[in-house]
């Protein structure tokens, strides 16, 4: 599809982004959601049934469906099944640290179910640094498992200062697997925003990772680093930001947001027990707003069309303004263009 196309939003979402839960058994330092504690007024099994009847309706592809960690919910097979019942299509992203073999058999059981581990280290000094003591271990242990059992899986990986030296051995980690990787954009929101300039990688380094990504089509990113494409030719995926456009995020109370990364008052479309969110979706004033945004900054700039502007996200977080470009544009990182 166009750049034109999408900008101005589709009719419903690809897909959903859904915190089921903000408990956590982690406190990954990088955390976008500052996950830990479980918050009040979490959505009960039948709201979370109705809320897939809705999105059944208005035929959402699929639901990335993360937290908090997913797995601490006593009733997420519930979800995930009823979910499947429905035509909706899973991807639940975990830390691992809770796929035993019952849960695992139990994922086995459900065809269309898919499991993302996040590793942010291909060693146990670099994982735990991030994720904590023992993490590594315990994620490697998931990860045997899940291909023990066959089931369709990734490994993701954010992209730090640390990891980045480490994305080859990466790559060979999930090919031993017969799993795909993932790799995701650190953005500066949630206590990553504590450890964004500490975390983030370098210039150099993702002027290096936008050619790695070149010479490995196979993994994935998502819409995490099409800001890169202003280096020359485009990489492969959404080459835009899709928040408010193709996706939006449901919080674990209810509340909708256009992304994950964008979970701010001001962002804010409306709760799920007002009002249904195929409604929100088409008449929301934040998603409007969106659909019809560019980055005021980025006018003119000659990479414009490749980049779009970069992240919102990253730009509203580290600048306080949507209208600023990414700042880690790899064109300019000030108003005077640089070489690259």
């Amino acid at each position: 599809m166009s750049y034109e196309l999408l900008r101005s939003g589709l009719k419903a979402p690809l897909c959903i982004t859904w915190e089921l839960t903000s408990a956590c058994n982690l406190q990954c330092i990088h955390c976008l959601s500052s996950s830990g504690k479980r918050a009040r007024g979490e959505l009960t099994l039948e709201e979370c049934r109705s809320i897939l009847d809705d999105l059944a309706r208005m035929k959402v592809f699929y639901i990335n469906m993360g937290g908090g960690e997913p797995l601490l919910r006593s009733d997420f097979f519930d979800i995930a099944r009823y979910s499947l019942e429905q035509g909706i299509d899973i991807q639940v992203s975990t830390n691992g640290t809770l796929l035993g073999e019952s849960v695992v058999r139990q994922m086995a059981d459900l065809p269309g179910l898919r499991v993302q581990v996040s590793l942010d280290g291909a060693d146990a000094a670099t994982n735990d640094t991030i994720r904590g003591q023992g993490s590594y271990r315990k994620a490697r242990e998931s990860l045997e498992l899940l291909a023990r059992h066959d089931i369709d899986f990734s490994i993701n990986c954010v992209l730090t200062q640390l990891s980045f030296p480490q994305l080859d051995t990466f790559s060979d980690l999930a090919r031993s697997y017969g799993a795909r990787l993932r790799v995701s954009r650190l953005r500066p929101s949630g206590r990553g925003s504590k450890k964004w300039e500490q975390l983030r990688p370098t210039m150099e380094q993702n002027m290096l990772f936008y050619h790695w990504l070149l010479a490995h089509p196979e993994v994935l990113t998502g819409d995490s680093f099409f800001f890169l494409s202003a280096l020359g030719q485009e990489l492969d995926g959404l080459s835009m930001c899709g928040a408010g456009r193709i996706t939006c995020c449901l919080t674990p109370c209810g509340d909708i947001y256009p992304c994950a990364f964008l979970i701010w008052p001001q962002f804010w479309a409306g709760n799920v027990r007002q009002k249904p969110l195929s409604v929100m979706w088409l008449n929301a004033p934040i998603f409007q707003h969106l659909r019809l945004y560019e980055a005021e900054a980025c006018h003119g700039c000659p990479h414009s069309s490749s980049c779009h502007g970069g992240c919102i996200a990253a730009a509203f977080f580290a600048t306080g303004s949507l209208g600023n470009p990414d700042p880690e544009c790899v064109v300019s990182l000030t108003s005077n263009e640089r070489t690259v």
